[in-house]
This record gives C-alpha cells, sequence and structure tokens, in this order.
C-alpha cells in the first residue's frame, strides 16, 4: 500500500467528502491530509488524516495530488499554488469567478507540462449522457439539427458551505449560470461543437440578488445547429432535461441522478423518424439506477497522473472554453453587461 499516491483535499464539505469517497476506494490513491476552515483547530480525524484549517497548511504536507473543493474566489488562487508545488491538480467546476481565473491558472500550467490538471465538469461522466454522445458520434441518426436544455432549481441551496456564498457576487462570481447551468453549457458544447453566435437574456429579478438567478440562451454553431438554453433558479420542481434532435431521430436526456435525488430518475430515451409516423416515432428509454460518475472521473484523472490513460474530459481547454461561453451569455445581454461592467468578452472561437 505504500506505492499509493498520496492526496491532499482542500475544502472538506460535500463536495470534498463525496471526493473522497471514491479517492480511497481507488487502489492507487490514498487521502493524508483535508483543510477546511470549519474544522475547529489542527490535527489528526478518527482515522489518523490530517486535517488543518487553511490550504497553506495542507500544501506544506508530503503529498502527490491535490484535489481542490474550494468556493469560486479562492479555486483559482489554491490551483496555481498547487501546481507550484508540484503537485497533479484536480478543480471543481467553475474554474474561477472570471475568465481571468482561469486564464492565469492556464498559463502557470504551461510550464508546468508533466503536472496533469483536471477540472470536475462530473455530468459528462453519466452512463446516460456517455451512451448519448456514442450514439450521436457514430452517425447513425445523422447530424445534430438542434438542443433544447434546462436545469434549474428552486432556490441558491448552499449545502452548508458558508453564509450564502452562491448568492454573492464577490464570493461567487456570478448566478446560477455559473454555478448549476455550467453543466448544460458544457454539454452542449459536447455534443455540438463550438457556438459562434449567441443571444441571451440574463435577469435576477426574482430573487433579488447581485447575481443571475435565470440565464435563457439561443446559440448556434458555424454549421448551423442551434441550441437553446435555459438555467434557472426558479424552477420549483427540480429539472434536468436535454432534447437533441438529429436528422433520423431524437435523443432526450431527463432527470440527473445526484446527491440530492431531487431531480428524478435518469433516462435516456431514443426516438426513431419512421416513413409514415405521423409525429409519434417509435422510441426505446432507459433507465439508470447507479451513478458511477464521481467513481469513473476519479479513476480517469489518477490513471493520467500514473501514466496509463489520459484526461478525457475536463481539460483546462476544455474549462476555458466552457468558462467563456458562459460568458459569452452574460455580455450577450447588453443591459446584463453593462449592470456589471462586463468588459472580457472573448472572441468567437
Amino acid at each position: 500500500m505504500t506505492d499509493r499516491l498520496r492526496v491532499g483535499i482542500a475544502g472538506h464539505g460535500v463536495v470534498g467528502k463525496r471526493r473522497r469517497e471514491f479517492i480511497d476506494k481507488h487502489p492507487q490513491l490514498r487521502t493524508v491530509a483535508l483543510c477546511d476552515r470549519t474544522f475547529a483547530s489542527d490535527g489528526r480525524l478518527e482515522d489518523g488524516v490530517r486535517c488543518f484549517q487553511n490550504y497553506k497548511q495542507l500544501l506544506a504536507e508530503p503529498l502527490d495530488i491535490l484535489f481542490v473543493c474550494l468556493t469560486n474566489d479562492v479555486a483559482a488562487e489554491v490551483t496555481i499554488a498547487g501546481l507550484e508545488k508540484g503537485l497533479h491538480v484536480f478543480c471543481e467546476k467553475p474554474p474561477g469567478r472570471t475568465l481571468e481565473d482561469i486564464s492565469r491558472v492556464i498559463e502557470c500550467a504551461k510550464s508546468r507540462p508533466s503536472q496533469k490538471l483536471k477540472y470536475g465538469f462530473n455530468h459528462r461522466y453519466h452512463d446516460s449522457v456517455r451512451d448519448a454522445l456514442n450514439i450521436v458520434r457514430s452517425g447513425s441518426m445523422g447530424r445534430i439539427i438542434n438542443l433544447r436544455g434546462v436545469y434549474g432549481k428552486s432556490r441558491f441551496i448552499n449545502y452548508g458551505a458558508g453564509a450564502d456564498w452562491r448568492t454573492q457576487r464577490e464570493v461567487a462570481g456570478g448566478g446560477i449560470l455559473l454555478d448549476q447551468g455550467i453543466h448544460m453549457v458544457d454539454l452542449m458544447r459536447l455534443f455540438a461543437g463550438e457556438f459562434d453566435d449567441v443571444m441571451s437574456i440574463v435577469t435576477n429579478d426574482f430573487w433579488h440578488h447581485d447575481v443571475e438567478d435565470n440565464a435563457y440562451a439561443l446559440m448556434r454553431t458555424r454549421e448551423g445547429t442551434v441550441a437553446m438554453l435555459h438555467s434557472t433558479a426558479t424552477q420549483w420542481r427540480h429539472r434536468f432535461n436535454l432534447d437533441i434532435t438529429l436528422a433520423k431521430g431524437a435523443i432526450t436526456l431527463s432527470g440527473i441522478l445526484s446527491g440530492s435525488k431531487s431531480y428524478g430518475a435518469e433516462t435516456m430515451t431514443v426516438a426513431w423518424v419512421g416513413e409514415d409516423d405521423s409525429g409519434d416515432p417509435k422510441e426505446q428509454t432507459t433507465r439508470y439506477n447507479q451513478d458511477n460518475s464521481w467513481r469513473d472521473e476519479v479513476a480517469e484523472f489518477a490513471d493520467a497522473v500514473s501514466g496509463r490513460g489520459v484526461i478525457q474530459a475536463g481539460s483546462a481547454t476544455d474549462a476555458l472554453k466552457t468558462m467563456q461561453l458562459v460568458y459569452r451569455v452574460y455580455c450577450a445581454d447588453p443591459a446584463w453587461r453593462a449592470k456589471w461592467n462586463l468588459s472580457d468578452l472573448p472572441p468567437k472561437r
């Protein structure tokens, strides 16, 4: 067991604890140290793992890998600190509050090509998403015509990680789109590629925080695929739904297995266009009862660190492009852009 890679986790809230569960189940990884501001003091937990109140103390420990599960305002700072210590780093989404944050991380990582950097875009690892992607990439259903995605919850949920930090612009950087909708943005990029044209309406008219509670976007790729996105914190019945319309049929991803279990059953429904189905085609629904995404995401990172594999999703480039598209949605609404003085609108490509 001595050859297991030593892992430190910065941030031991809901996500940090979930990451630790699958880190410690992996045969080549073991958690040796944690940090979280909620720890009463530095010391050791009952299982012998060292615990600290500050990430700088964590980074003073002998580590091979750092997992960053912290608030958006410090995510980039701690990721860079981990890279500068010579560690491989896994950081949760979003990569920071702004494009500047992820750009600073990438500049740091460029001079350390032997170190692995991965971001936690967990939804790519759900079995329903993987199966849908395999169908699309097989070409059996033709090209994608359009996508329609809704991802929403009823309010900003903090999961005990501090006093409403997700509603504070100086900490979070953005609201529901940056916090949760970024997953749908990332999936739309995964299925359709990069978007050239973006139009949007972004509002905070209901909860009246200084971050958005609804974002509506209409986007189009150079090839003509259109995507419609609604990211919302006023979805009283929590919802995840992605419709993918193709030339020869359609795929609907509905529900997502999550810790809250509030998004319903995770299913993929495939419909095949017939010659004379009059809008009622043959379809088949698959239900997924196990969430292997957290396990598989950690395993991919461990394989990349050990040299047995590569980072297939959640690379720094993926994180940058998804973050750029989020900011293009923000900036495409002139009123929202002016209200928050958003000046770093990236180019289309």
